[in-house]
């Protein structure tokens, strides 16, 4: 085989592995666009990030089951409600799915840090990771996150994004949602949650496991008072 045909062969299967990556990817969007469409009527049971969680746990005690109850939008307290959009995305009625202003200030601090620290994530985007990715902090899943934020906020209404979005979060190690949040650390239920208690779980949404494990934190409580006095002005949906 002459150079120019070698040459001409090795271009051809190249094109063709390129075409295949392409079309896996392309298959792979619209397998998540497929699970977006019927999450907007399903209640998902199981996210990706419930299923990582609950593989950790079960390495260290095989059996263990997840915590968590899906509750219908209009039986979690509008407190807390008010609390989550006033802590973690106060715009979240307001944007399409990005907030560009918080999107450039974490781009500054990872500058400044030298790696990836922030994200400036909305609601919709947290949503996205939790249903389908990983937690690691990688321009790849960054990317991945967008585009099903994109899907997400085209065809779910707002109501829809924060009703799945308060069940499915992480509360604590091995809790997920609004219900067993409520249950778990004040004994009452999602639709019964008092303003401070709502805070104060607002508070622990950036960092749950490790306020799960130290209850008594002074940054929760200091958390909590701030995002109680935030409440009033929140809009949801």
């Amino acid at each position: 085989m002459s150079g120019s045909r070698g040459a001409q062969f090795i271009a051809r299967w190249l094109k063709r592995f390129i075409l295949l990556v392409v079309g896996v990817l392309v298959l792979y969007q619209v397998w998540l666009f497929g699970w977006v469409l019927w999450w907007k009527w399903a209640d998902p049971d199981l996210t990706r990030f419930m299923e990582i969680r609950l593989e950790e746990l079960r390495t260290r005690k095989p059996g263990t089951q997840l915590q968590k109850q899906w509750v219908p939008y209009d039986r979690i307290s509008v407190h807390l409600k008010r609390a989550v959009i006033a802590a973690e995305d106060d715009l979240f009625v307001h944007h399409g799915g990005f907030d560009w202003a918080g999107i450039q200030h974490a781009m500054e601090r990872n500058r400044q840090r030298g790696k990836i620290v922030a994200g400036g994530s909305t609601i919709s985007q947290q949503l996205a990771k939790n249903l389908f990715l990983t937690p690691a902090k990688t321009h790849w899943r960054k990317a991945e996150e967008a585009l099903i934020t994109v899907m997400i906020e085209s065809v779910w209404s707002k109501r829809r994004i924060f009703e799945v979005y308060l069940n499915v979060i992480e509360w604590g190690d091995g809790i997920f949602g609004a219900e067993a949040a409520a249950r778990h650390y004040f004994g009452t239920t999602a639709a019964q949650l008092a303003p401070q208690q709502a805070a104060r779980l607002a508070g622990m949404v950036p960092s749950p496991r490790y306020y799960h494990r130290r209850p008594g934190a002074p940054g929760l409580a200091n958390r909590a008072e701030a995002i109680l006095g935030r409440m009033g002005n929140a809009q949801v949906p």
